[in-house]
């Protein structure tokens, strides 16, 4: 449980705040000083230490155990998680990093007791895109965090909600919100407002290439994955999303033919953690067929999951102008038809 590749590097100093959004470089000074308060937290019986345990004056007293990044995508949320987990003081191994789909996968694997133990033990815990998607991890999730919290541990997390708004929008809403009330008495909120980098200043999507191309690219980059659209999306069906991650390794770029609206939600939910699995080891997409910004229909777009979409989308467009240089079909490659399948 550390950052992904793509957040091996990064560090509160190669984060560039827009200056025109006040709130970025607010937020790397709140989370330097909670990385520093980190680095005074000192081992105790049955635990560490608890964040925040002394009188500052961000918090008084007894406040938060850890802080909450709010804000739109693209705006470096994640690049600001992995800078506190690298900034944190710790050994690697007393401080973890995960997705909030790792983290119930965690608990799916081990057991919730035994999670608890295992993470107990460590200063810092990382949830990247926080989100709720049904009851049953919404309880699963509070009560993991409420135990950590009494074993000392600090906790930090992203999502694209204020922690007591999340789960709106959604089924079984006042569900989410009962439960939700009080895990976001554990964070304190940190607003980030901006636009979307990966779109800041940057050129449109590139145009969906030509089947002929993509097989062109497919055969000539070593590594290169090449499948048809709909097929891919079946076998997302037949692997558990926890396992999407090791689906990517080895994995060079990822070419796919016909790419086409998803045709329901459990479908486009799976797109949603394979493009964050892509994203997280930075796979170029090249593509044919309809455009990312097509990939999901308007109802779906302004559903309750619709960050999870607009996420999607924005980090697909980034991978696809990753692909850029591969020009559609380079000339360089070995022409040897080596490409695999994701699928």
């Amino acid at each position: 449980m550390v950052p992904p590749p793509r957040f091996d590097a990064v560090r509160f100093a190669t984060y560039i705040p827009d200056p025109g959004q006040p709130s970025q470089r607010e937020a790397v000074r709140v989370l330097e000083e909670f990385a520093g308060r980190l680095g005074d937290t000192g081992p105790a019986p049955g635990g560490l230490r608890g964040l925040f345990r002394r009188r500052s004056r961000d918090t008084g007293g007894d406040g938060p155990r850890g802080v909450y990044l709010d804000g739109g995508y693209g705006v470096g949320k994640t690049h600001l998680l992995a800078s506190l987990w690298h900034a944190t003081p710790a050994p690697a191994e007393h401080k973890a990093f995960g997705t909030f789909v790792e983290l119930t996968n965690l608990v799916g694997a081990l057991g919730f007791r035994r999670t608890v133990d295992t993470l107990a033990g460590h200063r810092l815990l990382c949830i990247d895109e926080f989100e709720l998607d049904d009851p049953g991890d919404t309880v699963l999730v509070s009560s993991l965090l409420s135990r950590l919290v009494e074993r000392g541990v600090a906790l930090a997390a992203t999502s694209n909600t204020l922690p007591d708004r999340l789960g709106e929008g959604r089924f079984a809403a006042a569900d989410f919100l009962r439960e939700i009330q009080g895990l976001s008495a554990h964070f304190r909120p940190l607003r980030i407002d901006g636009e979307d980098y990966r779109h800041r200043g940057l050129p449109e999507a590139p145009a969906p290439a030509t089947d002929g191309a993509v097989e062109r690219a497919a055969a000539e980059t070593p590594g290169a994955s090449l499948d048809a659209f709909p097929d891919l999306l079946a076998h997302l069906g037949r692997v558990h999303p926890s396992r999407y991650g090791a689906l990517c390794d080895g994995v060079t770029a990822v070419c796919l033919t016909g790419v086409d609206a998803v045709p329901d939600q459990s479908t486009a939910l799976r797109l949603v953690v394979l493009a964050d699995r892509l994203y997280d080891r930075e796979i170029p997409v090249l593509a044919s067929g309809v455009p990312f910004d097509r990939l999901f229909s308007p109802e779906m777009l302004a559903g309750g999951y619709r960050k999870k979409y607009f996420r999607a989308i924005s980090r697909l467009t980034a991978l696809a102008r990753d692909a850029g240089r591969m020009g559609g079909g380079p000339t360089g490659g070995t022409g040897e038809g080596d490409a695999g399948r994701v699928a």
